[in-house]
Protein backbone atom coordinates (compact mmCIF):
# COMPACT_ATOMS: atom_id res chain seq x y z
CA UNK A 1 0.00 0.00 0.00
CA UNK A 2 1.39 3.38 -0.97
CA UNK A 3 1.77 6.07 1.63
CA UNK A 4 -0.44 9.21 1.48
CA UNK A 5 2.56 11.29 0.42
CA UNK A 6 3.26 8.92 -2.49
CA UNK A 7 -0.39 9.08 -3.60
CA UNK A 8 -0.33 12.87 -3.50
CA UNK A 9 2.84 13.00 -5.57
CA UNK A 10 1.38 10.60 -8.12
CA UNK A 11 -1.81 12.62 -8.48
CA UNK A 12 0.11 15.87 -8.95
CA UNK A 13 2.40 14.24 -11.47
CA UNK A 14 -0.58 13.04 -13.53
CA UNK A 15 -2.09 16.54 -13.45
CA UNK A 16 1.17 18.09 -14.67
CA UNK A 17 1.39 15.53 -17.46
CA UNK A 18 -2.20 16.18 -18.54
CA UNK A 19 -1.61 19.93 -18.65
CA UNK A 20 1.80 19.84 -20.28
CA UNK A 21 0.56 20.56 -23.84
CA UNK A 22 -1.97 23.26 -22.93
CA UNK A 23 -1.26 26.81 -24.17
CA UNK A 24 -0.37 29.53 -21.70
CA UNK A 25 -3.43 31.36 -20.35
CA UNK A 26 -4.25 34.78 -21.74
CA UNK A 27 -3.20 37.69 -19.53
CA UNK A 28 -5.89 38.76 -17.06
CA UNK A 29 -7.67 42.03 -17.82
CA UNK A 30 -6.43 44.68 -15.39
CA UNK A 31 -8.13 47.82 -16.71
CA UNK A 32 -9.97 48.55 -13.50
CA UNK A 33 -11.75 51.83 -12.97
CA UNK A 34 -10.04 53.83 -10.27
CA UNK A 35 -11.90 57.11 -10.59
CA UNK A 36 -15.10 58.60 -12.01
CA UNK A 37 -16.68 62.03 -11.54
CA UNK A 38 -18.23 62.38 -8.09
CA UNK A 39 -21.97 62.23 -8.78
CA UNK A 40 -23.92 63.50 -5.78
CA UNK A 41 -27.26 62.60 -7.39
CA UNK A 42 -26.12 58.99 -7.85
CA UNK A 43 -24.97 58.93 -4.24
CA UNK A 44 -28.41 60.11 -3.11
CA UNK A 45 -30.14 57.54 -5.34
CA UNK A 46 -28.04 54.70 -3.93
CA UNK A 47 -28.82 55.83 -0.39
CA UNK A 48 -32.54 55.76 -1.15
CA UNK A 49 -32.16 52.28 -2.66
CA UNK A 50 -30.85 51.21 0.75
CA UNK A 51 -33.91 52.80 2.42
CA UNK A 52 -32.01 55.74 3.89
CA UNK A 53 -33.78 59.12 3.88
CA UNK A 54 -31.87 61.86 2.05
CA UNK A 55 -32.16 65.57 2.80
CA UNK A 56 -30.47 68.47 0.96
CA UNK A 57 -29.64 71.79 2.57
CA UNK A 58 -27.40 74.82 2.30
CA UNK A 59 -24.44 75.14 4.73
CA UNK A 60 -26.20 77.74 6.87
CA UNK A 61 -29.28 75.51 7.27
CA UNK A 62 -27.64 72.40 8.76
CA UNK A 63 -28.86 72.95 12.33
CA UNK A 64 -32.43 73.72 11.24
CA UNK A 65 -32.53 70.74 8.88
CA UNK A 66 -31.21 68.32 11.50
CA UNK A 67 -33.61 69.70 14.13
CA UNK A 68 -36.52 69.00 11.77
CA UNK A 69 -35.41 65.37 11.31
CA UNK A 70 -34.85 64.38 14.91
CA UNK A 71 -37.47 62.75 17.14
CA UNK A 72 -39.41 65.35 19.10
CA UNK A 73 -38.49 63.87 22.47
CA UNK A 74 -35.41 62.25 23.98
CA UNK A 75 -31.70 62.84 24.38
CA UNK A 76 -29.63 63.54 21.28
CA UNK A 77 -25.99 62.39 21.19
CA UNK A 78 -23.67 64.75 19.29
CA UNK A 79 -20.05 63.58 19.64
CA UNK A 80 -17.66 66.48 20.10
CA UNK A 81 -20.56 68.92 20.43
CA UNK A 82 -19.97 70.04 16.84
CA UNK A 83 -23.60 71.06 16.24
CA UNK A 84 -25.65 73.48 18.34
CA UNK A 85 -29.25 72.38 18.90
CA UNK A 86 -30.90 74.81 21.34
CA UNK A 87 -33.76 73.60 23.49
CA UNK A 88 -32.74 69.94 23.13
CA UNK A 89 -31.23 67.54 25.66
CA UNK A 90 -27.81 67.00 24.08
CA UNK A 91 -24.98 64.71 25.25
CA UNK A 92 -21.46 64.91 23.80
CA UNK A 93 -20.08 61.56 25.07
CA UNK A 94 -17.56 63.39 27.28
CA UNK A 95 -17.27 61.60 29.64
CA UNK A 96 -18.27 58.45 27.79
CA UNK A 97 -21.91 57.48 28.01
CA UNK A 98 -22.77 54.08 29.39
CA UNK A 99 -24.37 51.40 27.20
CA UNK A 100 -27.65 52.03 29.04
CA UNK A 101 -27.43 55.77 28.30
CA UNK A 102 -26.79 55.07 24.61
CA UNK A 103 -29.69 52.64 24.48
CA UNK A 104 -31.99 55.29 25.96
CA UNK A 105 -30.84 58.00 23.48
CA UNK A 106 -33.35 59.03 20.83
CA UNK A 107 -30.74 59.62 18.12
CA UNK A 108 -27.10 60.32 17.30
CA UNK A 109 -25.91 63.05 14.92
CA UNK A 110 -22.47 62.73 13.33
CA UNK A 111 -20.33 63.92 10.50
CA UNK A 112 -18.44 61.36 8.36
CA UNK A 113 -15.09 60.92 6.61
CA UNK A 114 -16.23 60.23 3.02
CA UNK A 115 -19.20 59.12 0.90
CA UNK A 116 -19.01 56.80 -2.12
CA UNK A 117 -21.44 57.53 -4.96
CA UNK A 118 -21.18 54.19 -6.79
CA UNK A 119 -22.09 52.12 -3.74
CA UNK A 120 -24.06 54.60 -1.62
CA UNK A 121 -21.65 53.97 1.24
CA UNK A 122 -20.78 56.34 4.08
CA UNK A 123 -17.49 55.81 5.90
CA UNK A 124 -16.86 56.94 9.47
CA UNK A 125 -13.33 57.02 10.90
CA UNK A 126 -14.03 57.94 14.56
CA UNK A 127 -13.06 61.60 14.07
CA UNK A 128 -14.01 64.21 16.67
CA UNK A 129 -17.44 64.84 15.10
CA UNK A 130 -18.08 61.11 14.62
CA UNK A 131 -17.05 59.61 17.93
CA UNK A 132 -16.49 56.00 18.87
CA UNK A 133 -18.19 53.22 16.96
CA UNK A 134 -20.71 52.39 19.71
CA UNK A 135 -22.34 55.80 19.29
CA UNK A 136 -23.55 54.92 15.79
CA UNK A 137 -24.53 51.34 16.57
CA UNK A 138 -26.75 51.58 19.66
CA UNK A 139 -29.21 54.51 19.19
CA UNK A 140 -32.15 53.66 16.93
CA UNK A 141 -31.78 56.78 14.73
CA UNK A 142 -28.54 57.92 13.07
CA UNK A 143 -28.33 61.28 11.30
CA UNK A 144 -25.21 61.74 9.16
CA UNK A 145 -24.21 65.17 7.84
CA UNK A 146 -21.94 65.11 4.79
CA UNK A 147 -20.64 67.90 2.58
CA UNK A 148 -21.10 67.33 -1.14
CA UNK A 149 -17.32 67.85 -1.50
CA UNK A 150 -16.80 64.71 0.62
CA UNK A 151 -18.51 62.50 -1.99
CA UNK A 152 -16.23 60.57 -4.34
CA UNK A 153 -17.11 58.30 -7.26
CA UNK A 154 -15.57 54.92 -6.43
CA UNK A 155 -14.17 52.89 -3.54
CA UNK A 156 -10.50 53.29 -4.67
CA UNK A 157 -10.94 57.07 -4.46
CA UNK A 158 -12.39 56.77 -0.98
CA UNK A 159 -9.44 54.71 0.17
CA UNK A 160 -7.02 57.50 -0.74
CA UNK A 161 -8.85 59.76 1.74
CA UNK A 162 -8.87 57.27 4.61
CA UNK A 163 -6.26 56.33 7.18
CA UNK A 164 -6.17 52.51 7.38
CA UNK A 165 -4.91 52.65 10.96
CA UNK A 166 -8.15 54.30 12.16
CA UNK A 167 -11.29 52.33 13.13
CA UNK A 168 -13.37 52.54 9.95
CA UNK A 169 -17.13 51.92 9.86
CA UNK A 170 -18.68 51.43 6.41
CA UNK A 171 -22.42 52.13 6.31
CA UNK A 172 -24.70 51.29 3.39
CA UNK A 173 -28.21 52.08 4.58
CA UNK A 174 -29.92 51.26 7.90
CA UNK A 175 -28.95 48.08 9.69
CA UNK A 176 -30.86 45.16 8.17
CA UNK A 177 -30.76 41.41 7.64
CA UNK A 178 -32.67 38.89 5.55
CA UNK A 179 -31.26 35.79 7.24
CA UNK A 180 -34.64 34.34 8.27
CA UNK A 181 -36.80 33.20 5.33
CA UNK A 182 -35.41 36.08 3.20
CA UNK A 183 -37.62 38.54 5.09
CA UNK A 184 -35.92 41.92 5.54
CA UNK A 185 -35.72 42.99 9.19
CA UNK A 186 -34.25 46.39 10.00
CA UNK A 187 -32.44 47.48 13.14
CA UNK A 188 -30.87 44.12 14.00
CA UNK A 189 -27.22 45.14 14.27
CA UNK A 190 -27.50 48.93 14.44
CA UNK A 191 -29.82 51.90 13.79
CA UNK A 192 -33.20 51.12 12.31
CA UNK A 193 -33.42 54.58 10.72
CA UNK A 194 -30.69 56.40 8.76
CA UNK A 195 -31.01 60.03 7.68
CA UNK A 196 -28.34 61.57 5.44
CA UNK A 197 -28.08 65.35 5.16
CA UNK A 198 -26.21 66.42 2.02
CA UNK A 199 -24.82 69.91 2.45
CA UNK A 200 -24.09 71.94 -0.67
CA UNK A 201 -24.38 75.38 -2.19
CA UNK A 202 -26.83 74.14 -4.85
CA UNK A 203 -29.52 73.51 -2.20
CA UNK A 204 -31.64 76.49 -1.23
CA UNK A 205 -31.42 77.65 2.34
CA UNK A 206 -33.43 75.30 4.54
CA UNK A 207 -34.76 73.46 1.51
CA UNK A 208 -34.99 69.72 0.89
CA UNK A 209 -35.58 67.69 -2.22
Amino acid sequence: MSRPDDARSEILARIRTALADRPDPAPAERTYRTSVPADVDRFADRLRDYKATVHHCAPEAVAATVAGILPAQGRIVIPGGWLDLPARDVATDTPQLSPADLDAAAAVVTRCAVGIAETGTIVLDAGDAQGRRALTLVPDVHVVVIDEAQVVGLVPEALTRLDPTRPLTWISGPSATSDIELQRVEGVHGPRTLHVVLVGCRATSGGRR
